[in-house]
């Protein structure tokens, strides 16, 4: 496993992390779960992601549990505040309120005295930038977290927030957390590039699988194991178009003459950005954890012309849907 700084800070992260997003409290048990994050930490694996809203909390429980064998001083623990986690009209959002609330249920949960990234799972239009940047501020002066972030915020949203920081001499954000795979490139390659470089902020990506269909396992139907076999995933379903199944193919193809899997082919394409810090997967095995970490080790395979041929059949950079 190699490590990576997050952005110009100090602090270093596996280039592969392993998130809880949908598995963990949910479509894994709590022994499996365990299982996945001992084995990720056996072969290098140091950040561990997680949210309050996972699992109605229960990912962070799970998680919490899972990591109180394991050298706390060693691990990069993450969670995220914004989504309804509390009841009334201040359980959810990005006010002073809910997310000082928020940190301390999730450090219970977690059973841990701090986490060491906490984002700010989304923007919270009803909250001014400079009271979500003071509330952020004071946490790392307590010591409950020490590096906070943005996940999916737009560019200009954290440049405003770098611009608050800096005006009034407080911590800017340090990490923005952006969906970023072969098939949800722009905001990543158009948008944050420019942002990642003038202020020093590192990008820890999420679903460098799209969420399972670029591991090929949906090029013949809706696999009864699937994540899109479940009911409350049923969206999945509308990601698998011919178009990209057909891509999914071609892609398939060049993998097999690297003799790598495809997954391990688009894990190691977003490696290639040095602007990204670590790429967040996700895992229901423990032979699905084992493939994808053996992605860091297949960068190598991914030379100019492979990387022109992998172009030719993403096509063009351009905005999707969700950007």
């Amino acid at each position: 496993m190699h490590y990576r700084r997050l952005g110009r800070s100090g602090l270093k992260v596996s280039e592969i992390g392993l998130g809880a997003w949908i598995t963990m409290g949910n479509q894994i048990d709590e022994k499996l779960s365990s299982d996945l994050i001992h084995a990720a930490y056996d072969q290098g694996v140091i950040f561990f992601d997680n949210s309050d809203a996972y699992a109605g909390g229960q990912a962070e429980v799970v998680m919490g549990k899972a990591i109180k064998d394991l050298p706390r001083t060693g691990l990069v623990l993450s969670s995220k505040v914004f989504w309804p986690t509390m009841p009334g009209p201040n359980g959810r959002g990005l006010s002073r309120k809910h997310i000082t609330e928020a940190i301390h249920a999730s450090l219970k949960r977690l059973d841990t005295d701090y986490v060491d990234i906490y984002f700010c799972h989304r923007h919270d239009p009803d909250t001014p930038i400079e009271e979500v940047v003071f509330t952020m501020n004071t946490l790392i002066q307590q010591g409950k977290i020490l590096y906070w972030g943005t996940s999916e915020w737009k560019p200009a949203l954290i440049t405003q927030a770098v611009g608050v920081a800096k005006q009034l001499n407080l911590i800017p954000p340090t990490v923005e957390q952006p969906q970023y795979n072969m098939f949800h490139r722009y905001r990543v390659e158009e948008e944050l590039s420019e942002i990642t470089r003038e202020f020093g902020i590192g990008l820890t990506t999420f679903s460098p699988l799209y969420n399972g269909i670029l591991t090929g396992k949906y090029n013949d139907g809706i696999p009864e194991d699937s994540r899109g076999s479940l009911q409350n995933m049923s969206w999945v379903r509308d990601l698998v178009t011919p178009e990209r199944i057909a891509k999914v193919k071609s892609l398939t193809a060049i993998a097999n003459q690297l003799e790598i899997t495809t997954s391990q082919l688009a894990i190691a394409w977003l490696l290639r950005r040095k602007e990204v810090s670590s790429v967040i997967t996700g895992a229901t095995r423990l032979e699905q954890l084992d493939e994808n970490l053996m992605a860091a080790d297949t960068q190598k395979e991914l030379t100019d012309d492979v990387l022109d041929q992998i172009e030719v059949i993403l096509g063009p950079v351009e905005r999707s849907g969700d950007d």
